[in-house]
């Protein structure tokens, strides 16, 4: 596949996900997903955890996330991948609201997605990854 194919599934991932359109998320990766999250170093891996992990994320936590709080800091593209800094802020049940600061690094494989490395806080790592979580595997340092 071209670069610019694999940049447009990026894109369309992006815009799939902003939209919650479940579907089309998933049809953007190719068959085995692989999401690394930092600085925890954990490892989600698979379609059946992927699938999970996004209809959490669709259903619970991205309905929280204040719309007008939302920004994005930038994006930039590399030979591996699209990486997006932004910022959200979450309104938990009680109404209280925290601010996050995440960088999301869509892979490139040949065909379409491979996953996505996410660095964020750990708090907010866990609100997204929650019905996953105890299934994550340590990142063994290189």
């Amino acid at each position: 596949m071209t670069q610019q194919k694999l940049i447009d599934a990026a894109r369309r991932h992006i815009h799939a996900e902003s939209v919650g359109d479940f579907e089309t998320t998933l049809a953007t990766f190719e068959s085995e997903p692989v999401f690394e999250l930092f600085p925890v170093g954990l490892r989600m891996k698979g379609f059946d955890a992927t699938r999970r992990y996004y209809r959490h994320f669709f259903d619970t936590v991205a309905p929280r996330f204040v719309p007008e709080c939302t920004l994005s800091h930038g994006e930039w593209l590399g030979d591996s991948g699209l990486t997006q800094e932004f910022s959200v802020t979450y309104r938990s049940s009680d109404a209280s609201e925290r601010a996050f600061r995440v960088i999301g690094i869509l892979t490139f494989g040949k065909e379409g997605l491979t996953g996505e490395r996410i660095y964020a806080d750990e708090a907010l790592l866990k609100l997204m990854f929650a019905p996953v979580w105890d299934e994550l595997e340590v990142i063994e340092p290189v």
